[in-house]
């Protein structure tokens, strides 16, 4: 019995092939109905790249449409506080179907949501960083970022999610 080499090298590299035309490029978007673990890793290390560009060793959430933990990734020498926060802030973001920089405002003295932050277990964050993750309309989860200032965990959140919809579709 003799193997036919060339024949399983061809049938390998057309397998190949076939895998790279299908997988989503830069300029394609990928369908989903869901976040799985190996799209809530991408939005994770496109965001960890972005805190890395700033100067921010922060600490990535990722949750999916019932609150529920996907990831959660600390990079080297972030804040041990910083894992809490960020599961919170994408618990939130899920939980009230906003931001948590939208939720800040209703949420300070005189708003129609004031001392929402002592419910849900203490659950609730109110300043920025936190934001949903959508698709055609539907929440699929939320994003939740701390490490840096208000300013720095906003603006990572906020390019979190705009990179989950030019990827995601």
């Amino acid at each position: 019995m003799s193997i036919d080499v060339e024949r399983l090298v061809k049938d390998a590299v057309r397998e190949l092939r076939e895998q790279e035309q299908s997988a989503p490029t830069p300029t394609q978007k990928k369908p989903i109905d869901r976040i799985s673990l190996e799209d809530a890793k991408l939005l994770a290390a496109r965001v960890e790249e972005k805190a890395r560009e700033m100067g921010v060793r922060a600490v990535v959430a990722i949750a999916d449409e019932g609150g529920n933990l996907k990831l959660c990734e600390c990079m080297d020498d972030s804040y041990i506080a910083s894992r809490d926060i960020a599961i919170n802030k994408a618990y939130t973001s899920v939980a009230l179907k906003m931001s948590t920089k939208k939720l800040s405002a209703l949420a300070a003295p005189g708003g129609s949501l004031y001392g929402i932050q002592h419910t849900n277990g203490g659950r609730i964050v109110i300043f920025g960083g936190g934001d949903t993750l959508e698709l055609r309309g539907r929440i699929l989860g939320a994003l939740g970022v701390s490490g840096g200032t208000e300013e720095q965990d906003t603006a990572l959140s906020a390019y979190g999610k705009k990179v989950f919809g030019e990827y995601f579709s």
